[in-house]
């Protein structure tokens, strides 16, 4: 976007495009290997309590084995890895004008097909050497994953590539359920919603359950698939993630759906609208 060669100098740039200096000139900086390790055992911890906060997290890590860390060290790497003690609590901070937060669709709404609500959310991936987010969109019925997305960034753009790409192959649902996030309440994501003419449903702030199905497959693609394996690059993730997902679709059973996978009930119950 920014280009140092061009005659107009990078200031004027930086100035016409409303972007600060110091975004331009910045350079990233390795994540040092201890903060590493410490958020690969935060978000363990997250997922077994997600009602931890900072300082709970911080005695947890000291039983683990975590010495000299700090209240506020963890504080900040839990705003790099995306998670929050969840629990309910008023909602006093400012919204920005143009991230609308929207009310949620989904209570005593009976979900009884697919393409009736879709749910999408982003986690933390550790990795040997770094980490990267994962977007999911999930089928709220069936429970299949309908799309997902890789990205080293929690910017809008993955979760915009990845509700497309689940659009184009599935057509749209009548809700898309999602958090808070920024990435969600901005006005790319929610335009491309009702570009697509798709509801928009936000959880509760700090409410996970409204949102419980797709953060059970957190839970599941994490112990299953990636707390088994150190990614050594972002091919070598998008590989195992992609074959894993595959199976979760096509082969995994589920208890909540009668022992078949999503794939079977997904597919079964449009065969049977098409038919209807």
């Amino acid at each position: 976007m920014i280009d140092p060669t061009h005659q107009l100098p990078v200031t004027r740039q930086a100035l016409v495009l409303k972007i600060a200096r110091s975004t331009v000139y910045y350079k990233p900086t390795p994540v040092a290997s201890e903060d590493l390790a410490l958020m690969s055992a935060m978000d363990r911890l997250h997922l077994d309590y997600p009602f931890a906060g900072a300082r709970m997290l911080r005695d947890m890590l000291k039983r683990e084995g975590f010495e000299g860390v700090g209240r506020r060290r963890i504080r900040r790497l839990m705003k790099c890895i995306g998670i929050e003690a969840l629990y309910r609590k008023p909602n006093t901070s400012k919204r920005h004008p143009q991230h609308q937060i929207y009310p949620y669709l989904l209570r005593n709404l009976l979900i009884d097909r697919p393409n009736k609500v879709w749910a999408m959310d982003i986690t933390y991936l550790p990795m040997k050497k770094g980490f990267l987010y994962l977007a999911a969109v999930l089928d709220w019925n069936t429970r299949k994953v309908l799309a997902h997305r890789l990205s080293n960034t929690m910017h809008a753009d993955f979760c915009i590539e990845a509700l497309n790409e689940a659009v184009i192959k599935y057509g749209k649902p009548e809700i898309m359920n999602t958090d808070q996030g920024s990435q969600f309440t901005s006005f790319e994501f929610t335009q491309t919603l009702r570009d697509h003419d798709i509801q928009i449903s936000m959880d509760g702030r700090g409410c996970w359950r409204d949102n419980v199905f797709i953060e059970r497959f957190w839970r599941t693609i994490k112990y299953e698939e990636v707390y088994m394996r150190a990614y050594e690059t972002t091919s070598e993730a998008r590989g195992y993630l992609g074959r894993y997902i595959d199976f979760y679709n096509q082969q995994r059973p589920h208890s909540s759906l009668g022992g078949q996978s999503p794939d079977n009930i997904y597919f079964s119950n449009q065969s049977a609208a098409l038919a209807a």
